[in-house]
């Protein structure tokens, strides 16, 4: 006769809290990240948003405005011209801090006797206050008691209206930009170079290949990640470039408007003229500006990749 299967109950079944709490307890260790993150930043967000859909002058309620703030923007010649200086301080900016950056990185990298000494001095800016840092720069600009004048003199060359100029004011800006990104730059890439494989180097180096093959055949595609992820903060940085721009031109944007960047026009738009949904509105036309870039720039960086 064939035995009947039996299923019995185990008396030591996990009750079902015991199951659940090791997701608990790390949704738990999670939640503090999560507080901040909606409070900080999605809250902040979500508001900005919405007050780019208003008219709030501070002192009284927010009325609903839809997109009007929006066309008015776009129909704005200032804003077209804070847009355009914004561009070109980020062209300016970006393609000398990656090029210089990456030099940096390479020479940095070199086993030399005192090395140290020069990656201390390299990184010194990073531990300067940019506020500081501008003033120091206004008192080298200066055009009649200015140190870059004064030398300029001695080699018999005409003063430069380094930040009265409308011409030399934005390439004053950029040097300054430059100046401070690149030491920012140069750490990272500096990781890159330096978690390159040995090996890649020495069995190039018994092909016959150079320097410069090793760098193009090596170096290049290996720290390739690194540049890009460089290059889409350094972006960020520069498209959304203020307290540079409003130290060394008092909040003007002046010459003229030849410093007139997208934050200054924020700024005075919020805080001088109270219009907090046209400046909000300012400021959801650049973030979708910066998103556009990045997703562009990741993008291409996949492309490169997969082709390698």
């Amino acid at each position: 006769m064939p035995r009947k299967n039996v299923i019995r109950k185990s008396t030591n079944a996990t009750p079902r809290y015991a199951r659940f709490w090791p997701h608990a307890s790390g949704y738990l260790f999670v939640l503090p990240n999560l507080v901040a993150v909606a409070v900080f930043l999605a809250f902040p967000l979500i508001f900005s948003l919405y007050l780019s859909l208003t008219n709030w002058e501070l002192l009284t309620p927010p009325t609903w405005a839809g997109l009007a703030n929006y066309v008015d923007l776009f129909a704005d010649p200032l804003f077209w011209t804070a847009l355009w200086n914004t561009a070109l301080f980020t062209i300016g900016s970006v393609v000398p801090i990656i090029v210089l950056s990456l030099l940096s990185a390479l020479a940095l990298n070199q086993k030399l006797f005192g090395i140290g000494f020069f990656r201390a001095v390299v990184f010194l800016p990073l531990v300067a206050s940019t506020v500081a840092m501008a003033v120091i720069w206004m008192w080298l600009f200066n055009t009649d008691n200015g140190l870059l004048n004064w030398l300029l003199s001695l080699a018999g060359v005409e003063q430069i209206g380094w930040l009265t100029d409308p011409h030399w004011a934005l390439i004053s800006l950029i040097i300054v930009s430059v100046w401070k990104g690149v030491p920012l730059s140069t750490v990272i890439l500096l990781a890159a170079v330096q978690n390159v494989p040995d090996r890649l180097y020495d069995a190039a180096s018994l092909d016959g290949a150079g320097v410069v093959r090793k760098f193009f055949a090596i170096t290049l595609p290996m720290i390739r990640p690194t540049i890009a992820f460089v290059l889409v903060i350094s972006i960020i940085q520069s498209f959304q470039v203020f307290d540079l721009a409003y130290v060394m031109t008092n909040g003007s944007g002046g010459p003229g408007t030849s410093t007139y960047v997208l934050g200054i026009m924020v700024f005075q738009h919020a805080f001088r003229f109270y219009e907090m949904g046209y400046a909000a509105a300012i400021q959801w036309v650049v973030f979708l500006i910066l998103l556009g870039l990045t997703y562009i720039q990741l993008r291409l960086s996949r492309s490169a990749e997969d082709d390698l």
